[in-house]
């Protein structure tokens, strides 16, 4: 027999898949006719199921009666919004001309090799994603990345493996 492992939070809510769609559908439905509330039920969503594939904003679009194209317009249009699992920690690689003339792309290069990704992805462990941003309000620090909201200023693809080790570390 193949059962789900199912998990109950503090509240008493199911953590399967089917149960957290269900809490969406139910939370979202409390918003249904109110104008301009697509946006707070969207973020409040990917807050309970980590991102919103199209099943969630099918349960979305249901629970408020719109249509799923109206969901979905803006699920992609707002950058907070992610279609795709996020992981634990962002990393942002600058690419603005500074940071790309003095080294950016190798940094790319080395970090896709060493967390088996590409840009746009997270890691399998679900630990990072990975992303490039065209600047970081660094360019004296060129070449520059951030992890979440911490700035590393002068990296050089040598450095990686120990920046990527003290998260790994924070796990201990």
């Amino acid at each position: 027999m193949n059962e789900e492992t199912k998990t109950v939070c503090c509240c008493g809510c199911d953590n399967s898949q089917e149960g957290l769609l269900k809490l969406i559908g139910e939370r979202a439905a409390e918003y249904r006719g109110k104008e301009g509330s697509l946006i707070q039920v969207l973020h409040m969503a990917q807050g309970i199921y980590g991102y919103l594939p199209l099943e969630v904003q099918q349960v979305v679009a249901e629970a408020l009666d719109v249509p799923l194209a109206e969901v979905s317009g803006v699920v992609t249009f707002y950058s907070f919004f992610s279609t795709q699992p996020r992981g634990e920690h962002t990393i942002r690689v600058c690419l603005g001309t500074a940071c790309y003339v003095r080294g950016g792309k190798k940094i790319v290069e080395r970090l896709k090799k060493l967390l088996d990704v590409e840009i746009g992805d997270t890691t399998k462990d679900r630990k990072f994603t990975f992303e490039v941003a065209r600047c970081i309000g660094a360019c004296g620090l060129a070449p520059a990345m951030s992890i979440d909201d911490q700035v590393f200023k002068q990296v050089n693809p040598d450095k990686l493996e120990q920046i990527l080790a003290r998260y790994y570390d924070e796990e201990e």
